[in-house]
């Protein structure tokens, strides 16, 4: 019976830390971050017909596929069922990381809603830069007088039914999409102009401070020798 309670025991706690380790490593990766707009916001991407500009309120940002030179962001409702837009992003650096985390606009005439431009999520340097329909980022170029990320007008601006999963076929056209940026004057420049692209060894080393799952790891590795030892004395009683 004590043998019984021991291997119990041991295999309760084993399974929580294995159920423990990948809601860290997702908590970590998909950089989950909710805001609150005090009055509406231009997004850029694919979005769910009708909110090409989200009212104001709360909405939860987090990345939904990730690569080495591109990530893919969403903007979802507060409670996450809906998602209003599914958009593509540059990797970009910023001298200092914050605490906190911060958006950036991009300057539009009085009157207007801010038009979204970047997300740094907090501890790290690096963030993410949305890439706006060509036709849209010309029109914001001039309007803010910097240079604006773009990508081909043939990607839909607009769909009827939210993206879901990695596996839409959108996702799929932002992942290959050619990129570049437009300067204030309607000139195309390539990115590297524009943007300080990451290193990958760098941009893993960026993410923020979170719980890691080492020391979990390592703490159940104690926990099976501890165990090992319990069962032992405990099948020597049993004789």
């Amino acid at each position: 019976m004590k043998l019984f309670k021991a291997a119990t025991t041991l295999g309760f706690i084993a399974l929580m830390g294995a159920a423990f380790v990948p809601s860290v490593m997702a908590d970590r990766w998909d950089q989950k971050t909710t805001f609150t707009f005090s009055g509406p916001v231009e997004i850029p991407g694919v979005h769910l017909k009708g909110f090409g500009i989200l009212p104001a309120g709360t909405y939860v940002f987090k990345i939904l596929d990730s690569g080495s030179d591109r990530n893919i962001v969403q903007i979802l409702s507060q409670d996450e069922l809906t998602v209003y837009a599914t958009i593509l992003a540059i990797p970009d650096v910023r001298l200092k990381p914050t605490d906190k985390t911060v958006l950036t606009f991009r300057e539009r005439p009085a009157g207007e809603p801010e038009a979204l431009r970047a997300w740094f999520y907090p501890g790290t340097i690096y963030g993410q830069e949305f890439v706006y329909p060509k036709s849209r980022a010309v029109e914001l170029a001039k309007a803010s007088n910097t240079a604006v990320l773009f990508a081909p007008d043939e990607i839909p601006a607009e769909v009827a039914e939210p993206v879901k999963t990695v596996d839409a076929p959108v996702i799929a056209q932002l992942r290959q999409a050619p990129v570049m940026a437009i300067q204030p004057s309607g000139q195309e420049v390539q990115l590297a102009e524009v943007v300080t692209p990451p290193p990958p060894a760098t941009l893993a080393a960026s993410l923020p401070a979170t719980a890691s799952p080492l020391p979990l790891i390592a703490l159940l590795g104690f926990l099976a020798l501890g165990g090992a030892f319990v069962l032992r004395s405990a099948a020597k009683r049993a004789l």
